[in-house]
């Protein structure tokens, strides 16, 4: 057994929970493993259409739409949304799938540095300077191999005096960040009617599967007549769609608790924490407060195996990361907080985390002095069982 700080399980919903298990067990009985058909043929249910209205709900959007893998989501769509004559502009830190997308789309790509989004609309189409049929900015809420989040108000900013359509990837972000949950920009205060295209997945907080997009209705009824996953593709199982109306539900606090929102509180708390005592130790981190993704760099590639090893060997499962998803000389181990996870756990992974720097050499800043409450341990001040 390991203590794990490489899962995505970022509200805790994963493993068996009280309010959503048994009706995903309920709901496997009723409807069975698959719908083993498309939404457009017999995969659609009762359960995928209360799905929809639910996520509309939680993001802030008119409509929904949802799919049974969230990497299809990005890299299939893109090309629905735009063809030849268009222009992406994509930040250099997006996921792959968003760069499959964008290049399986017919149109132009240009990429601008991380979070800097400077003047690649004016400049036009390359020969004839002729203006773009249509413009989409594609951003992240949060970067997953950098624990970053995106400078969503300046964006929305530039693309409103550009008339460019925003496309926002919060598969990162929705339950992990923002008071209620409904991420980056509940956290930044941006009002969700500025951002046009919102991508989801359901595989991090919600503790399920799938994807989703949401926008107008008008987006929504046209990504359903021409979206390929959704006219060709199984649909999401009833029982995953199941799990994510049900883990919405316990966070809207409809399950009649405030489970949700301990949980909530919880991620923050512990990713805060996390965080600020990775850094007194010496560590390189990167990313930013409220931010549930901690890279911890190595740097020198010989060192992934060995920092994993020394944790492993304390029982402390966590994900390294190479070459070639980042640069060849910025190695990094990526952890990853949980609001299932203990002020004692936390503590524990921090001790061999900082055992198996010293080991490695990792610790790249002078440490900070312990205080003595430190030095007591802590606990935390969420007592209920969420």
């Amino acid at each position: 057994r390991c203590l794990s700080l490489g899962s995505y399980n970022y509200l805790g919903f994963c493993p068996f929970d009280e309010y959503c298990t048994p009706r995903v067990i309920e709901s496997l009985k009723k409807f069975s493993a698959s719908t083993c058909s498309s939404c457009v043929d017999a995969g659609t249910t009762a359960v995928h259409g209360e799905l929809e209205e639910c996520v509309a709900k939680f993001v802030g959007k008119p409509a929904a739409v949802v799919f049974g893998m969230g990497y299809l989501t990005n890299s299939a769509i893109i090309s629905v949304l735009i063809g030849k004559g268009g222009l992406i502009i994509s930040d250099s830190l997006n996921h792959t799938s968003i760069i499959n997308g964008a290049r399986g789309s017919g149109a132009t790509i240009r990429v601008f540095q991380h979070n800097i989004l400077k003047e690649h609309i004016i400049e036009g189409q390359p020969r004839t300077h002729r203006p773009w049929k249509k413009i989409i900015v594609v951003v992240e809420g949060i970067y997953s191999m950098e624990g970053e989040i995106c400078d969503l108000p300046e964006i929305v900013s530039v693309c409103s005096e550009y008339k460019a359509y925003v496309y926002l990837d919060e598969a990162h972000s929705i339950g992990a960040i923002g008071k209620t949950g409904r991420g980056v920009c509940e956290l930044l205060g941006v009002d969700t009617t500025e951002v046009d295209i919102m991508m989801g997945t359901f595989t991090k907080s919600l503790g399920s599967c799938g994807g989703y997009i949401a926008g107008s209705k008008d987006l929504v009824q046209y990504l359903k007549q021409h979206y390929p996953a959704h006219l060709y593709a199984t649909s999401i199982s009833t029982p995953a769609a199941q799990q994510v109306i049900s883990a919405i539900k316990v966070i809207f606090g409809v399950d009649g608790s405030n489970r949700g929102e301990l949980k909530l509180a919880r991620i923050r708390e512990n990713s805060n924490f996390f965080r600020a005592e990775l850094q007194k130790m010496g560590f390189k981190v990167l990313g930013v407060y409220d931010s549930p993704i901690m890279p911890i760099m190595l740097y020198n590639p010989a060192k992934i195996a060995a920092f994993s090893r020394e944790c492993l060997r304390e029982n402390l499962a966590i994900v390294v990361v190479s070459f070639p998803p980042i640069p060849l000389l910025l190695a990094r181990a990526r952890i990853c907080n949980s609001a299932s996870h203990l002020r004692e756990d936390l503590i524990k992974a921090l001790q061999v985390i900082s055992r198996a720097g010293d080991l490695t050499g990792i610790k790249y800043f002078t440490a900070a002095p312990k205080k003595q409450e430190e030095k007591n341990g802590n606990t935390s001040k969420f007592k209920l069982r969420i």
